[in-house]
């Protein structure tokens, strides 16, 4: 892998989908902060206690568009399905510095 901010971007997503904790862990700064409409500016603790072990709520999600938006800032859009069956849209903002993730600022979408 290499330490661009979209193949760390992408890497991350996929140890999330895999729940691989600790390959995950390696890719987030230790000053890391994570916001949603749900979380504010949470630290890298919280973030895997809270956040990172939910992926088994969803049968399904895949990457729509990964855009590199400058030398730090990747846009990740991706649809996921809950067990539910109910599909979503969701945007994130990650910031990628010395290749590890910085910041991660998601933005909810609606049911597709």
């Amino acid at each position: 892998m290499t330490n661009s901010p979209t193949a760390v971007a992408e890497a991350a997503f996929q140890h999330y989908r895999s729940q691989d904790r600790d390959a995950a862990f390696a890719l987030y700064a230790d000053g890391f902060s994570f916001t949603s409409p749900q979380d504010d500016h949470i630290d890298k603790a919280a973030f895997f206690e809270r956040c990172f072990p939910t992926a088994d709520r969803m049968t399904e999600q895949r990457l729509l568009h990964v855009i590199p938006a400058d030398e730090e800032l990747v846009f990740l859009h991706y649809e996921y399905v809950l067990t539910t069956g109910a599909r979503h849209r969701n945007m994130e903002a990650i910031t990628v510095r010395d290749g590890l993730i910085q910041e991660v600022q998601v933005f909810f979408g609606g049911k597709v």
